[in-house]
């Protein structure tokens, strides 16, 4: 059976002021499937490259705490306890600041399950080699 779901993904803007931004994860809800989740894939390499001065252990402590709140875990803070749509909602609301996330897409699929880490490996991971190439 085919579910909507809404998607958007994470981006790391280590220099706000420059607007250059790596993707580093995805959220996703899919209210029919009753699912919210997020997933974190930041690369130093990549990071690094626009700014070698990135604060690694300050970045991985915001992006951990948007899986906590997506997971509704009681160390996720006051928006943790908040029903999953607007936990959703609030995490994509627009903001300048170094985490961003991208405007909210909407799709439909019949894998709800899987969907996350299909959307990781084509949005956030480095892409594979090319066939026939």
């Amino acid at each position: 059976m085919q579910r909507v779901y809404d998607y958007a993904v994470i981006r790391v803007v280590p220099r706000v002021e420059r607007e250059e931004f790596i993707n580093a994860g995805v959220i996703v809800s899919c209210q029919g499937a009753r699912t919210l989740v997020a997933a974190i894939a930041l690369d130093p390499a990549r990071l690094h490259a626009l700014d070698p001065h990135a604060d690694m252990d300050t970045l991985h402590r915001h992006l951990d705490a948007i899986v906590r709140i997506c997971r509704g875990d009681a160390d996720g803070g006051p928006i943790a306890a908040l029903p999953a749509r607007a936990r959703f909602h609030w995490l994509t609301a627009r903001r300048s600041s170094m985490i961003q996330v991208s405007p909210v897409h909407t799709g439909r699929t019949d894998d709800p399950e899987g969907l996350c880490a299909r959307l990781m490996a084509r949005m956030v991971l480095p892409p594979g080699p090319v066939r026939g190439a």
